[in-house]
């Protein structure tokens, strides 16, 4: 096959065969990469008469009328595939109203359907073809629209407390913070004027291996973590008094494993005295398929990884498991009908648990309640994976491409979808996952939003360096997102930290997806911060992230001890280079902050001294310093209101640094009156009132 030929099927597919690094040098795709994603997208490579084949599959499928099509409410119509001009189509509208007429010519001599005004899912026939048509709203569900520019009654820009859930305590969570202690969080958040509590991703971990436990790397999107069930949200009388936690040799760390143990085994115990509760099997008899996929996943993951560690993969089971229409996962199913049952019974006390939290953040006057994380992806061996197979890229895995923190580049084992497939299989896939992710939120979070447009996917066995960015119908993404978001009444905020698309921030902003300005990346070229009334106003102004230091750590530097601790610096001469470099950030981030009045009050640039060696009153500072922003959000990790120094997440790190195992000082219900933390939060809200956009 000739290069020529390689690069035209690749462009065809959405593979970008060049890119620039964070050097602003171009870089090419090596054709070994190209090949390798080319066939884990199901496209012929070998030779060049499957290359031709593979050419014109894809060529077909751009000229063919797709299960599904989307468009703008209020635009100018959209092209509609296969078609000739002229062509009569019936449109049945979602609410039962049906219309008639006849494809338009759009400016390129195509056929057009004519614009249209209301929103929803229609059916459109044309001839003896039919699609479902998705009509979305311009933009997605906002803050106004949701009564949320003022929190607890008072005018001014609204805010929001973010938390690791994992980290929350109360009475009788056996060591992992579970929903019963988010509501409490909320509860007391909404009587300070927050108008949501973001988490961090709550989506299902794998029951038989108690020791992979990152939110960002679940067994599926579709489904809860049942570890932050609170049985009593479903239950009530018929759980137990809460047992007191057992004492750990670090208190101060979840010791995952022995903790989820103590919680499946309540959860055991719980089964056997409800497995018949009304409740659950009313839930499990409405649920969608994806839940009875998940527990026969979660019985079959259990007996096989059982049995022999090396079958903790699903491509590693017998040929008739791999699939949930295997027929030995029928078999199993019928054998071991209660273990499945077990399963749906913990994702029933989860979801009531995330219902109720909710409940309780709306009822104690929050606007919009809880912020879901939604991850980028799922682990390849976990169920959501096995049961989607059509939809998800086999083979490849995301990450990101090297960058002066990660100088050869990222990847994050993670799996995702195929865009060829989603738009051939109606977008259902997606549709799905926005269904599930808002189910029981007011807003959710899109980690690397970046992946709506295009995802750095690495081959198997190739370095993260070795990737490609693969492009996503990010249009068709963008529209169903609004639609969703304005059905479900959900906001949608959208983290671009990093390597952007050229455009992106307009096609968010455009799409009402609310940004991410993080304190420590609102920097000039020069060094200087910038003030935080030039802030994006469609973004979310936040001092931290899970994945940075928290503000006292980034000021004592405790993020650089760590790395050097764990050799992640190239030399010793970068580590000196990078503590150099942190204390004249630190007196740019200083003087920034007398500039903006969060330091002293003033406004006209006045300084007040030298910078301080104690973290707590560079807290103070960068709390009201952040409230001042002009963004349409302020969300305050609890960590900051809290003035901790460690972070939870310390990113390139497997072991050595105690990622996601952090717990907060004290129950969740009291957290805030802690009275710097009080007066922090007040402060907050203050600031935001003052620095209303």
């Amino acid at each position: 096959m000739s290069d020529a030929e390689l690069a035209s099927l690749a462009a065809a597919a959405g593979l970008q065969q060049s890119w620039q690094d964070v050097h602003g040098q171009q870089r090419q795709v090596a054709p070994e990469t190209l090949r390798a994603v080319l066939a884990a997208l199901g496209l012929p490579v070998a030779g060049a008469a499957a290359m031709q084949e593979a050419q014109a599959q894809l060529a077909q499928a751009a000229r063919r009328l797709p299960p599904l099509l989307t468009m703008t409410c209020g635009a100018e119509g959209v092209a509609v595939p296969g078609m000739e001009v002229g062509e009569r189509y019936k449109l049945r509208l979602e609410g039962g109203v049906s219309f008639e007429g006849r494809l338009e010519p759009g400016w390129a001599g195509e056929a057009r359907l004519p614009g249209l005004a209301v929103p929803g899912y229609h059916r459109l026939e044309v001839g003896a073809r039919d699609c479902l048509l998705a009509a979305a709203p311009p933009r997605c569900f906002s803050l106004a629209e949701a009564g949320a520019e003022a929190g607890a009654g008072q005018a001014g820009a609204p805010w929001a407390l973010a938390v690791q859930l994992y980290g929350l305590r109360r009475p009788g969570d056996l060591g992992i913070g579970d929903f019963g202690a988010a509501g409490e969080l909320a509860q007391a958040a909404a009587g300070l004027g927050a108008v949501a509590l973001g988490l961090s991703p709550v989506h299902a971990q794998f029951s038989a291996d108690l020791n992979r436990y990152s939110p960002y790397a679940p067994s599926s999107r579709l489904l809860l973590n049942v570890l932050h069930a609170d049985p009593a949200a479903a239950l009530g009388p018929l759980v137990a008094e809460p047992a007191a936690e057992p004492a750990g040799d670090d208190p101060e760390l979840i010791d995952w494993p022995a903790a989820s143990a103590r919680k499946l085994a309540r959860l055991r115990r719980l089964f056997a005295v409800a497995a018949d509760h009304p409740g659950f099997l009313a839930f499990r008899a409405q649920a969608a398929p994806a839940l009875e996929e998940h527990a026969r996943f979660e019985a079959l993951h259990a007996h096989f990884h059982g049995q022999d560690p090396a079958l903790w993969h699903w491509q590693s089971w017998p040929e008739d498991c791999r699939s949930p229409q295997g027929a030995g996962v029928q078999r199993f199913a019928a054998a071991q009908g209660r273990e499945v049952a077990f399963h749906a019974f913990c994702q029933w006390l989860a979801d009531a648990s995330q219902g109720a939290a909710q409940h309780q953040a709306r009822q104690a006057g929050m606007a919009l309640g809880l912020i879901c994380d939604l991850a980028v992806g799922t682990d390849s061996g976990g169920s959501h994976a096995w049961s989607r197979q059509r939809e998800v890229v086999g083979g490849l895995s995301i990450g990101a491409p090297p960058d002066v923190f990660s100088p050869l580049g990222q990847d994050w084992g993670l799996t995702a979808f195929c865009p060829l497939q989603m738009r051939a299989g109606g977008f259902t896939a997606f549709r799905e996952l926005l269904g599930a992710a808002m189910r029981h939120a007011g807003g959710i979070r899109l980690d690397h939003a970046m992946g709506l447009q295009r995802l750095w996917v690495v081959p198997r066995g190739a370095s993260a360096e070795q990737g490609v960015y693969l492009g996503y119908p990010v249009q068709d993404l963008l529209r169903l997102l609004a639609l969703e978001s304005q059905r479900q009444r959900c906001i949608v905020i959208g983290e671009d930290l990093g390597t952007l698309p050229e455009g992106f921030h307009h096609r968010m902003a455009a799409a009402g997806i609310l940004g991410m300005r993080v304190l420590w990346f609102e920097q000039a070229a020069d060094g200087q911060f910038r003030p935080p009334a030039t802030w994006s106003p469609e973004a979310v102004a936040l001092t931290t992230t899970h994945d940075l230091p928290t503000v006292a750590g980034w000021w004592r530097g405790r993020d650089i001890t760590w790395r050097q601790a764990l050799h992640r610096f190239p030399s010793a001469a970068a580590a000196a280079a990078e503590i150099r470099q942190r204390q004249a950030d630190r007196g740019a981030l200083w003087q920034a902050m007398q500039a903006s009045g969060a330091t002293d009050g003033a406004s006209d640039g006045a300084t007040s001294g030298p910078a301080p060696e104690d973290p707590q009153p560079v807290v103070d500072a960068a709390l009201a310093h952040v409230a001042g922003a002009a963004c349409a959000l302020a969300m305050l990790p609890l960590e900051d209101a809290l003035g901790l120094e460690e972070q939870p997440n310390l990113p390139g790190t497997v072991a050595g640094h105690p990622n996601w195992q952090r717990r907060l000082p004290g129950p969740a219900a009291g957290l805030l009156d802690q009275p710097v933390v009080a007066r922090r939060l007040r402060s907050f809200a203050a600031g935001r009132r003052r620095g209303a956009p």
